[in-house]
């Protein structure tokens, strides 16, 4: 649709020559802090004056790493250096300073880039002058809490933090701005806090409050609301690289969204931040771990996957593992790990063996090193939403009532049996066992049918239930002649191809299921021991349906035997069981059985080791009759048990009850009711089957799962991951503090000394990514570096008064939240002076509030919740918006759009594919989920602008908007258009803007009434139906003007 963009947009909005005096004004500031001629610091301080010299010049060569250091020579630690090259007090003898100044190049150091600047040999001559002191890097050792400053306006602070911020202004010279007006500040913090817009009647309320705790009470409520939970969880999704897809090229699919409503529930009833970190990292491995707490598990699967053909687990094992470890140190450490994964860091203190101590507590997972094409990877857990919750106890009841009505038949069934043992004839009769999930019996019990002479074999028909997508159990008596030959199988004849196939290959058993090609999406493992050819075994083997290895259990003799995994890279079906029927003795291959097969079973779920046993029980029915009871060993006793329920109880057991019920009128009345076994088994099976059926249904969710024994770690030589190295076990790095006493080698204790208070990087990163929400900018810059190569904190004494106090406080999350934004640094007004400007452009000293676009989530569900389309709805599945045709192309897969409510979701649960992201949202700068995101950009462009005022989301959103300017807005077009922007900005407007408004409404209006063609183009954006009720041409300029005001500079900005 061709958009007509208003030509008078206001006098209000910032001029072009207004933007490039304030980017003029900006960069010779940031010039003159840094120009050659700069003062030198009176005194000269390592970490704020000496390090990032070094850091950026020297390190790579004489750095922490001795992978490539040059001469043998550090100038990261201090004795090292001291001893070489650095005289203190004398730089006139420092081989240092003689080299950086020397006009020789091929002395001139470094030797490749550009050569320090005279500025920096100056720092550098005065700081050895100075005695060439050398500080600790300030993130790695504790923090100290520091008394509050001293101020001379006590009567600005509102709490702590404002204390700290004073105390710099003061120093500086500056004052902090004055407090922003009520419409702003409540726009400003449910914005923060909720990241949606406050409603009318919330200012109202807010502005009619004249109670010294009005605002705090606002605070309060914002908290409790749900959507504060989905606030906070959009940035720790980010954090997290949530996403729906595996990523690489083909991006199958997957569903992760119950451990994001995990995190939305976390953060709403405030769960302490040190749980919240257990949980996620070693939930499982709490005890008595909950649902709950092995869902929140599922953090540490949410890496990309790989699952496209050829792809060699053991490679991406290492790759997943990695991945873990990297965001583990990006999440809680601000540390760049995957800086040393092939050699120690360049620059921070990490050697490599330390990140592979670290990567051994997350090489333990009982999973395989790729994904499935199209699904959740193993091991997964079912996680059920609260309804869902409730509808399975009520499924399990009804099992229960069931199974309880079948007891009532105990006494009647015992005694029937012990008539019918006493009763029976000598014979062999023929076990039944599992009836209900028996899918396919061959008695094979004639010598001839049995008998296999390496040419003759057995159909059996099409078996749709059984294959590798579901549960299943394979069972046979065999007598091999030969020590290869298939078994039961369901594959090509000859070759092997995708099916499953259980057969003898050179005396081992195999099991094959392969869900597309044979060697790319298929599990094959074999006994360890071979199976003897003399005499007849047994043989079974289970699959639980899971797609992995784990749930494949083979068993000789009634015993499980252990397995070989000769190859595990099964994925979800991407194609049909073949069109070959069941075959008993061949199959897969030209060879054929040689010996005999009898008494084949097929079950379609995973028998248990116990109806194995039964089923392997050699003794006949009527030799275990001849057993006294006491005398049987448990699989007799279950043979017969299980032989006598399914074939001779129903027809010998039989009772009648009468049932009393009162009718109506409370008078008793007797009714005879016949209820036999043979329905109360019924019923059993009915209500198990419901119930199975039901559980089929329901979400899943990755998680983690320790092996039973321990995987060995190892430094990987180079990074590589088929070069192993040194033998490494779980450990933290040497210069952090150790391991709480006492906590576990493995991701629970991990939790426990990232949690640990003497853990100097913990607390500090994370309240630093808490100011950076609110501020734009955190106390650290570098958000996602607490590293040498990192910023230095504006404030460190606040930040470690902010680092000690949450623990101190129990991890409260919310309160955290509050402390910030009840602070009066938080409730400043943003407007800046040229003096602010020129003193502190980037407003580091927080003498005024920022001010800085909305993030593009916040964009979007603005829109939406101005409109009035805006869905209620806490958490769910991901859902997939309006996008353009076509974007999906690149991975050959179709984009879908939602219909109704999904369309009007908030954008974190927008369906997020790794190859294409959402565009609405990557052209507002949200960060990719490839890696950790904790840095958020924001850039101002024209493309945002054009998707404001072109995107069907906001062309729908402006209609909708344009509907409520016109249903609720009043009579006449001022009212309308002061409606309409304090919806979008909670403020009236002022002359000059009303003014503006209504022009362009009158223009528009007058031009759609005389072409009513081009009012319906711009009314025919959406699926949500138009209110026919209202005039075309009134609608449509309101619409015009609606996306007039929602592209507005102060409505997509936190002011």
């Amino acid at each position: 649709m061709r958009r007509f963009l208003p030509s008078r947009v206001g006098s209000w909005r910032i001029g072009v020559v207004s933007i490039l005096a304030l980017v003029c004004l900006t960069w010779s500031s940031l010039r003159a802090q840094n120009a050659p001629d700069a003062p030198i610091p009176e005194t000269v301080r390592y970490n704020r004056d000496i390090r990032p010299i070094l850091s950026d010049k020297c390190f790579k060569c004489h750095g922490p790493s001795a992978t490539g250091r040059r001469a043998n020579m550090r100038l990261d630690d201090e004795a090292a250096a001291k001893a070489k090259v650095i005289v203190p007090g004398d730089p006139e003898h420092s081989l240092v300073i003689q080299r950086i100044s020397s006009t020789d190049t091929r002395r001139r150091m470094p030797r490749q880039g550009e050569a320090l600047s005279e500025r920096d040999v100056k720092i550098l001559t005065r700081w050895i002058e100075q005695g060439a002191k050398y500080e600790p890097w300030w993130s790695f050792a504790a923090p100290v809490r520091a008394e509050l400053p001293k101020v001379k306006d006590a009567s600005w602070p509102k709490n702590e933090i404002d204390y700290f911020i004073l105390d710099r202004l003061e120093k500086e010279g500056l004052r902090p701005s004055p407090e922003a007006d009520r419409i702003t500040i409540i726009r400003r913090v449910t914005l923060d806090l909720t990241g949606l817009p406050p409603t009318p009647a919330e200012v109202d309320a807010f502005l009619a409050d004249k109670s010294p705790d009005a605002y705090e009470k606002v605070v309060d409520r914002l908290l409790a609301s749900p959507h504060y939970g989905e606030r906070m969880a959009a940035t720790w999704m980010a954090v997290a690289r949530f996403a729906d897809t595996l990523g690489y090229q083909a991006d199958y699919a997957r569903d992760m969204h119950r451990w994001r409503d995990w995190v939305i529930g976390a953060y709403n009833r405030n769960l302490p931040f040190d749980q919240f970190t257990t949980e996620q990292l070693a939930g499982d491995l709490l005890p008595n771990a909950t649902q709950d707490q092995i869902t929140a598990t599922g953090f540490n699967r949410l890496h990309r996957m790989m699952a496209e053909t050829g792809s060699n687990p053991d490679e991406y094992w290492v790759e997943n593992v990695l991945d873990r470890t990297t965001t583990m140190g990006t999440a809680w450490l601000g540390l760049t790990l995957g800086c040393a994964r092939c050699h120690d860091h360049k620059y921070d203190p990490i050697a490599q063996k330390e990140v592979y101590q670290f990567y051994s507590f997350f090489n333990n997972s009982a999973e395989s090193g790729v994904g499935l094409k199209g699904g959740n990877a193993p091991p997964v857990i079912a996680a059920p939403t609260p309804e869902q919750q409730a509808r399975l106890k009520e499924l399990e009841d009804k099992v229960k009532a069931a199974e309880g009505q079948v007891a009532e038949f105990r006494p009647e069934i015992e005694k029937a049996q012990r008539a019918w043992e006493q009763s029976l004839e000598d014979g062999n009769p023929v076990v039944g066992a599992m009836s209900d999930s028996l899918v396919a019996y061959f008695p094979l019990s004639s010598e001839a049918e049995s008998r296999f002479d390496g040419k003759r074999f057995v159909e059996g028909g099409t078996i749709n239930r059984l294959g590798p997508k579901n549960a299943f159990t394979m069972a046979a008596w065999i007598e091999p002649d030969a020590p290869s030959g298939p078994i039961l199988t369901r594959t090509s004849m000859n070759a092997k191809q995708r099916g499953y196939q259980f057969m003898l290959k050179d005396g081992k058993l195999q099991l094959n299921l392969a869900t597309g090609y044979w060697m790319d999406e298929a599990i094959h493992v074999e006994t360890k021991e071979p199976v003897a050819l003399s005499g007849r075994h047994h043989v079974a083997a289970t699959y639980d349906g899971s797609y992995q290895v784990w749930g494949v259990r083979v068993y000789v003799d009634g015993k499980p035997v252990p397995l070989n995994l000769l190859f595990n890279a099964i994925g979800y079906p991407s194609l049909e069981l073949p069109a070959d029927p069941l075959r008993i003795g061949a199959g897969g291959s030209p060879e054929r059985f040689r010996g005999s097969i009898s008494d084949v079973r097929l079950y379609d779920v995973p028998l248990s080791p116990g109806e194995i046993a039964a089923l392997a029980e050699p003794t006949t029915i009527a030799e275990i009759t001849a057993i006294d009871p006491t005398q049987r060993t448990k699989a007799q006793a279950d043979k017969i048990d299980a032989y006598f329920l399914e074939n001779q109880a129903i027809g010998l057991v039989d009772r009648v009850r009468r049932i009393g019920r009162q009718n109506q009128q409370r008078r008793p009345q007797r009714e005879t009711t016949k209820v036999t076994l043979e329905r109360s088994l019924a019923a059993v099976t009915d209500a198990r089957r419901e119930k199975e059926a039901f559980e089929d249904t329901l979400p899943t969710v990755m998680v983690m799962q320790e092996l039973p024994e321990p995987r060995q770690a190892h430094i990987l030589i180079r990074g590589n991951w088929d070069t192993p190295g040194e033998k490494v076990d779980p450990g933290t790095p040497s210069w952090l503090p150790p391991m709480p006493a006492g906590a576990p080698r493995n991701r629970l204790g991990l939790a426990q000394w990232l949690m640990d208070p003497s853990n100097p990087l913990t607390a500090r990163v994370v309240v630093n990514r808490y100011w950076e929400k609110y501020f734009g900018t955190g106390l650290v810059k570098s958000t996602d570096n607490f590293g040498s190569q990192g910023d230095q904190p504006s404030h460190p004494k606040l930040l470690d008064w902010l680092a000690t106090e949450y623990p101190r406080v129990n991890w409260d999350v919310k309160g955290m939240q509050k402390l910030i934004v009840t602070s009066a640094t938080y409730r400043q007004t943003s407007r800046v002076t040229p003096e602010l400007l020129e003193r502190d452009p980037d407003n580091r000293w927080l003498a005024r509030a920022s001010r800085f676009r909305l993030p593009g989530e916040m964009v979007r569900d603005q829109a939406l919740a101005i409109a009035g389309l805006l869905s209620p709805t806490i958490g769910g599945p991901s859902v997939k918006p309006y996008q353009p045709e076509g974007l999906w192309d690149v991975t050959r897969d179709t984009y879908d759009p939602g219909h109704g409510e999904d369309l009007y979701r908030r954008s974190l649960y927008t369906y997020w594919k790794r190859a294409v992201a959402p565009p609405s949202l990557a052209m507002f700068d949200v960060a990719e989920r490839d890696n950790p995101a904790v840095v958020h950009n924001r850039t101002n462009t024209p493309l945002q602008a054009l998707a404001l005022m072109n995107d069907v989301t906001y062309l729908e959103a402006a209609r909708m908007f344009a509907e409520r300017m016109l249903t609720e807005g009043g009579t006449t077009d001022q009212d309308r258009i002061a409606y309409a922007f304090r919806l979008a900005t909670a403020r009236e407007p002022n002359e000059t803007q009303s003014n503006v408004l209504l022009e362009e409404l009158r223009a528009f209006r007058e031009r759609y009434r005389t072409d009513e063609e081009a009012a319906l183009k711009v009314l025919s954006q959406g699926e949500h139906p138009r209110d026919e009720t209202l005039d075309v041409s009134e609608l449509a300029a309101h619409a015009v003007v609606a996306s007039l005001i929602l592209n507005l500079d102060q409505v997509v900005t936190k002011e």
